[in-house]
């Protein structure tokens, strides 16, 4: 029964297996079908793609190329929209930056010229007309800036009383804040919309031509009363009356210049960049400098026609000028004023001068033709004295001039303009020492005036006096007031800088004193004896004294009657000389007559003391002879001083 059961159950198995075999060769079959079918499509798949991809390829480059040509399109149209926005923009700019307001008009100019740069940048044909309008439209925008600009600056222009600021030390008035603002703003504008249409040689901003144009009369308007006062007040009553400092305006009108320009170039760097700052102060002070200069012109032909007394404004001018152009040349260092060309010929006269007045001094010491009977001094040394101290007012200026000519060379004189004037002849090696103190130069030049003065006039006193007292009392007085007008003034100051002044002064004191005593040895000479020591015996011992009696006693007569004529020689003498001094210490100065007072003791009464003490005793008292004790003549001695 077991094995029946097994019998079916393999039958079974058998069966199923059958039946998997069967469904296997079918599937085998499917699956062959499939692939052949695959296969099929695969074949039909890569005909279908080649015939399709030639077709897909254009299809894509016609896509790209649409959205190129869109893209243009938008460009150009964006590039056409600045030129559809010129009717606003003309509206605004040819009614004017007064009625739209500076900064809606400013608004305008720039989207104009923004516009403007873009369809100049894009270079389409189609932009060209709207172009040219653009530029019309800046043009006249820059122009209606620039009459705006002109009318702001004609509402300062006023001319104003340069004293009332002088005066009261006040600054000279300038543009308002607020307006100088408003010109700068338009100045940043101008400018650059006038270069876009300017040449290159046109480098001068309009704003800075009309800046100018404006200013300048201005400038001239108020200085022109300053100007003929200059002239006015150089013209004295008494032309021999020495110029006094201060007394000619143009002090005043040097003074407000400077102030003005200060003001100016306050007013211009608050409007204008800093590149601008040196041509528009150059162009608006031109006409200003031009009259200053014309006026210094005619300043120099009137000193030259008085160059004696004048010469001081010639100093004066000098050194005011110099100050300011300093000055005013640092505030302005981008551009220096023709300062140095307006002064030049005032500068040609004072250098000339220096020379002259020598000259002159020397022509009228020599012309002199009677000197003061008394000795006194002449009044040209007082006037001499007072031009030296009045030239240490002007260091400065002279100090310059004397730099230039070089040491010792104000004596180098010539009769006139020629080939060796100083104003034409090739400069010495020591004018072109540069090094040269100024200061010790004028020291040189003040004694060598000095030094000159008191040559020529020693030797016309050695011509007109005939008496060598006169001539010493004359020097002496002459040296004393020099001593005094310098000790009394600056030139003491300056002089004690110069170690040889006081011993050249010195010497010429000696001179005189010595030309003075010579007067005195007449009776001087006749008190020297002759000690004959192997006549008498044996000589006295030293220290003993020997009595006028025992001298007298010793005497022969012949010697007794050569000591009598010399005590009256020297009684004769003596009186002459004192009586000669008496009729002199009139004229004398005060310490003239004290010092030769003095020396005249000191030589005589020694000399008499000893003689009278060896022979008074010859006169017995009598007074035929010695008519002077030692005390007598001590008393005259002390009223000569």
């Amino acid at each position: 029964m077991m094995a029946k059961a097994r019998n079916t159950a393999h039958a079974e198995e058998k069966a199923e297996v059958e039946v998997l075999s069967a469904d296997a060769i079918k599937y085998g079959e499917l699956a062959k079908k499939l692939r052949a079918l695959q296969a099929s499509l695969e074949g039909g798949g890569r005909t279908v793609r080649d015939a399709i991809g030639p077709v897909h390829s254009n299809t894509r480059e016609h896509q790209i190329m649409i959205h190129n040509i869109d893209r243009l399109d938008a460009h150009i149209d964006k590039m056409l929209e600045p030129g559809q926005d010129k009717v606003k923009e003309e509206r605004i700019i040819r009614v004017g930056p007064s009625k739209v307001g500076l900064n809606e008009y400013f608004a305008s100019l720039k989207r104009v010229e923004r516009a403007l740069s873009q369809m100049t940048a894009t270079n389409i044909r189609a932009n060209q007309q709207a172009i040219g309008d653009f530029n019309e439209l800046l043009s006249e925008g820059s122009n209606k800036l620039q009459d705006l600009f002109r009318t702001a600056l004609m509402e300062n222009v006023q001319k104003v009383e340069p004293l009332h600021y002088i005066t009261k030390q006040q600054p000279f008035p300038v543009i308002q804040q607020e307006t100088a603002t408003h010109l700068s703003a338009m100045d940043r504008f101008v400018s650059p919309l006038s270069a876009r249409n300017a040449s290159s040689s046109q480098r001068e901003s309009p704003s800075v031509r009309i800046y100018s144009e404006c200013r300048s009369p201005y400038l001239v308007n108020t200085l022109q009363n300053l100007s003929i006062a200059s002239i006015s007040t150089s013209k004295r009553k008494n032309v021999d009356e020495p110029y006094r400092q201060g007394t000619n305006a143009i002090g005043t009108y040097s003074s407000a210049m400077e102030g003005l320009f200060l003001a100016e170039l306050q007013n211009i760097s608050g409007i204008f960049p800093r590149e601008d700052w040196g041509i528009a102060i150059e162009t608006t002070s031109r006409k200003a400098l031009a009259d200053f200069a014309k006026t210094l012109r005619e300043l120099n032909m009137h000193i030259k026609s008085n160059l004696t007394t004048d010469c001081f404004l010639a100093y004066e001018i000098i050194e005011i000028v110099t100050n300011i152009a300093h000055r005013i040349n640092s505030a302005t260092s981008d551009v220096k004023l023709p300062f140095a060309d307006a002064l030049k010929p005032i500068r040609e006269t004072a250098k000339q001068s220096l020379l002259d007045l020598l000259e002159d001094q020397r022509r009228r010491i020599t012309s002199i033709t009677t000197l003061p009977a008394d000795g006194s001094a002449l009044t040209y040394t007082a006037e001499t004295l007072t031009r030296l101290q009045t030239m240490c007012a002007y260091p400065k200026s002279l100090s310059s001039i004397l730099t230039f000519l070089g040491d010792g060379n104000w004596t180098h004189l010539t009769s006139g303009p020629g080939p060796s004037s100083p104003s034409t002849s090739i400069p010495s090696l020591k004018s072109l020492d540069v090094g040269a103190d100024g200061t010790q130069l004028l020291t040189h030049y003040i004694l060598d005036t000095v030094e000159t003065h008191l040559t020529f006039l020693d030797a016309r006193a050695r011509i007109l006096y005939k008496s060598k007292a006169v001539h010493g009392v004359f020097i002496s007085n002459t040296l004393a007031l020099i001593d005094r007008m310098i000790r009394s003034s600056d030139l003491a100051s300056l002089l004690s800088q110069n170690p040889s002044a006081q011993s050249k002064l010195d010497t010429w004191r000696k001179k005189g004193l010595s030309t003075y005593m010579d007067a005195w040895r007449e009776p001087s000479s006749a008190l020297f004896d002759v000690q004959y020591t192997n006549r008498s015996g044996p000589r006295p011992q030293s220290g003993t004294s020997v009595s006028s009696a025992e001298v007298v006693k010793s005497l022969s007569s012949k010697d007794k009657d050569a000591i009598k004529e010399k005590f009256k020689l020297f009684n004769s003498s003596f009186d002459e000389c004192v009586r000669r001094h008496k009729e002199l210490s009139g004229g004398m100065e005060r310490e003239v007559k004290s010092s030769l007072g003095r020396e005249v003791g000191n030589m005589v009464e020694p000399l008499y003391g000893r003689f009278w003490d060896r022979y008074e005793a010859l006169d017995k008292g009598k007074g035929k002879y010695v008519k002077y004790d030692k005390g007598q003549l001590a008393a005259v001695m002390a009223s000569l001083g």
